[in-house]
């Protein structure tokens, strides 16, 4: 399994606990010492998560590297995916 794998299983688990009400990005964020906007703009996939943030997320919610690697998979974002090519005519 690749680290970037790992980051993404830690992003899906986040966003579930946040739909879920089980806290929210704000409360996270204070509570892990990162910003509220950078923890929201690792969430969209607009910034990186770097390993010093994914500690401090996971310090915060009681999550290890082997629940994580346990979570099945989160499904696939196809709007990050290139477009199939179409079919010739």
């Amino acid at each position: 399994m690749l680290i970037s794998t790992l980051f993404t299983l830690l992003n899906a688990h986040i966003k579930d606990r946040v739909r879920r009400g089980d806290f929210t990005e704000r409360s996270l964020a204070r509570r892990a010492g990162i910003s509220q906007p950078h923890l929201h703009n690792v969430l969209k996939g607009q910034r990186e998560m770097s390993p010093k943030t994914a500690d401090a997320l996971m310090r915060e919610l009681g999550v290890t590297v082997h629940a994580l690697v346990a979570m099945p998979a989160p499904p696939r974002d196809k709007s990050r995916e290139p477009a199939a090519p179409s079919a010739p005519n």
